[in-house]
């Protein structure tokens, strides 16, 4: 592992559990047992290494979100198992990163987007063309609409581009809401798998102790 990995991969860890202000060169370079020196000779400030984090996470979750699309069964085992990592993935970061990341989050999220390195409008748009080669969803609606439909669903709760404070009544919602905007577009077949895995997602959550 060369420096470069090793200080985001760091740095990455300390952000999410003290928050971007929070966090220091110099509380950096101590924890990797380096001189600050090492790190400003790779990254020329704390924004350039925070970019670097950023794209670290999102290419690891778009690893994640493959990984877990290949494994699935079906296309709405993939939709619940992302959602379950996504969920995970929010309430790993601190409240203080999340907050730190609302301030910081539009330009470098902006410049990725146009750079083709933010994966999160395709993840849809592959969902959507997979559910329809399996016969879950309609042949009949328009993909490029309903992946933006679908996305800015995922962007209201938070899991996509939007860093916010977690909110568990909301994001309830907005499962909710994407579940039954699935339900909207889905054949019999893909009812008949909501309902399934809908089903099993409550029976593991009435025997999870409190």
């Amino acid at each position: 592992m060369d420096y470069r990995q090793r200080i985001t991969e760091e740095a990455a860890q300390l952000f999410r559990r003290y928050g971007i202000k929070a966090v220091t060169m110099d509380m950096l370079a101590a924890n990797l047992g380096i001189s600050k020196r090492t790190i400003y000779e790779v990254f020329s400030d704390k924004h350039e290494l925070l970019v670097g984090v950023i794209r670290l996470m999102v290419e690891r979750q778009k690893e994640l979100i493959n990984k877990i699309s290949g494994e699935s069964k079906n296309v709405i085992e993939a939709v619940y198992r992302i959602m379950g990592m996504m969920s995970a993935h929010m309430e790993s970061m601190s409240p203080a990163f999340r907050l730190d990341m609302m301030k910081v989050r539009s330009d470098i999220v902006k410049n990725m987007k146009e750079s083709g390195q933010y994966p999160f409008p395709n993840v849809n748009s592959d969902l959507i063309k997979r559910g329809i080669e399996e016969g879950v969803f309609r042949d009949d609606i328009d993909i490029e609409i309903t992946n933006k439909c679908l996305f800015e669903v995922i962007r209201m709760s938070g899991t996509g581009d939007e860093f916010e404070p977690d909110d568990l009544s909301k994001k309830h919602v907005i499962r909710d809401v994407y579940i039954n905007y699935l339900r909207g577009i889905s054949t019999q077949k893909g009812l008949d798998l909501i309902n399934f895995y809908e089903k099993r997602e409550n029976e593991l959550k009435l025997t999870k102790p409190v």
